[in-house]
């Protein structure tokens, strides 16, 4: 093989390698990106009692602030569960109880993104969710299953007091989504049974 080619094919594994770094750096500088904005506009609509888009054009707002591992995770959860905003964040889904009320609050998110710490939350283990009106709620780990997709009864209200994260399944996969889900049940404590 003459040196002409071999160069011509390590500059074109090499231009392979630098894209594929890219677009998956791509992904994790957006999404830590977007929940920089999307703080500014819970910050907004905090002050303002009025939901804020992060910034021009979006189609999601942030509805709650969501705390675990001891504050290691912080973000922002949006309006939603579409695609384009589980980009941005984790989402709410629509149609189960609106965060701060009592039902069950389902959240989605990316398991490569904002849900991986999904993976590291056992029992016992306490999350915190804070409205856009202020309220905070603290909520116990009482259950991680894995589950199909088309298994909706995670998401009904059971008529308690919980919180249901759901991402998919499972984490390491090198192709994005399939038909498994990773869930976490969590039920709300009251006042005076929390380990702050």
């Amino acid at each position: 093989m003459s040196v002409r080619i071999r160069q011509l094919m390590f500059a074109t594994l090499l231009s392979l390698a630098i894209w594929h770094l890219f677009e998956g750096g791509y992904i994790h500088a957006k999404a830590w990106l977007a929940q920089h904005l999307i703080h500014n506009a819970w910050k907004a609509s905090s002050s303002n009692a009025s939901a804020q888009k992060p910034w021009p054009g979006a189609d999601t707002h942030p509805v709650a602030r969501l705390i675990a591992r001891n504050g290691k995770v912080d973000l922002f959860v949006l309006s939603g569960t579409s695609g384009r905003t589980l980009a941005f964040g984790p989402g709410h889904m629509t149609g189960t109880a609106l965060p701060g009320t009592y039902g069950n609050v389902v959240l989605s998110g990316h398991r490569d993104t904002h849900f991986s710490f999904l993976k590291h939350l056992g029992i016992g283990d306490q999350i915190f969710l804070e409205s856009s009106s202020g309220d905070r709620k603290s909520y116990e780990v009482i259950k991680t299953q894995i589950i199909h997709e088309n298994d909706i009864h995670i998401a009904r209200d059971n008529g308690d007091d919980r919180l249901t994260l759901i991402t998919c399944f499972p984490f390491e996969a090198i192709v994005p989504g399939g038909p498994m889900r990773y869930a976490v049940t969590a039920r709300a404590l009251s006042p005076n049974t929390l380990n702050i």
